[in-house]
């Protein structure tokens, strides 16, 4: 048996335990955050896209289903829970920000969750994409676990919301700051809420790398952005669907 044969054999054997999928996956980070500050943070050197691409690579030139992967990697799903709630602590820190420009900030999450689903589903509908992929598309800017459970309840497909809500996160984690600065938004609260808003937790990570002030508004943008959307989406569907 030739030497690649014997890697592949030995693969195959590891693929099967649920270590390998998370230490592949916390490697996989790793080397991309490498690269992100060896490149001097540079958005489009996204950590979190950088990891995708590895892994996606890895699983293709392995021949590893999905499945068997995730039985790993579900364990840093299961801390995306942990890590939402842990937003809660820069957000404490701006609390008297946050009073201030209370009725401003709901305003702007409501406007934002509305345009985030018909933008999308307005989209789609021109390119002719049926109801179930313009279902999975409507929540694409809520976070992972309440698209997946929304994008369900709708009669969507989760899996497809599930790599929408990534690449619309890592789409505006990247471009996020390049739009703002381009349309003149200076403010880091304005900043933080946009992102939030628009691009969930990976825009949140972000924001929070660059700004804690932009980075408590975006957490608070994206949990009510989440409770928004699961609330209106609904009954938006119900209305118009």
């Amino acid at each position: 048996m030739s030497p690649a044969a014997d890697l592949q054999a030995i693969w195959v054997y590891l693929a099967t335990t649920p270590l390998v999928g998370l230490t592949v996956t916390l490697v996989a980070y790793q080397v991309g955050d490498w690269i992100y500050v060896r490149g001097g943070r540079n958005p489009l050197l996204n950590p979190v896209l950088l990891a995708v691409l590895v892994l996606v690579g890895l699983l293709t030139a392995t021949g590893t289903d999905y499945a068997t992967y995730f039985e790993g990697a579900q364990f840093v799903h299961f801390l995306l829970g942990p890590a939402t709630v842990a937003l809660a602590v820069p957000l404490y820190r701006q609390l008297h920000a946050l009073r201030k420009s209370l009725l401003a900030i709901v305003t702007a999450i409501l406007c934002g969750s509305v345009t985030a689903a018909a933008s999308a589903v307005a989209i789609g509908w021109a390119l002719g994409a049926s109801r179930q992929t313009l279902l999975s598309l409507a929540p694409k800017s809520v976070t992972t676990p309440i698209a997946m459970g929304i994008s369900e309840e709708l009669g969507g497909l989760p899996s497809l919301t599930a790599v929408l809500v990534i690449l619309t996160g890592i789409l505006g984690a990247v471009g996020g700051a390049f739009v703002l600065n381009w349309i003149g938004v200076r403010d880091w609260r304005a900043r933080g809420l946009a992102i939030g808003v628009a691009a969930h937790g990976i825009g949140t990570a972000r924001a929070l790398q660059v700004n804690e002030v932009a980075g408590a508004f975006a957490g608070l943008a994206m949990g009510l952005n989440g409770l928004a959307t699961a609330v209106l989406l609904p009954v938006l569907v119900e209305l118009f669907g």
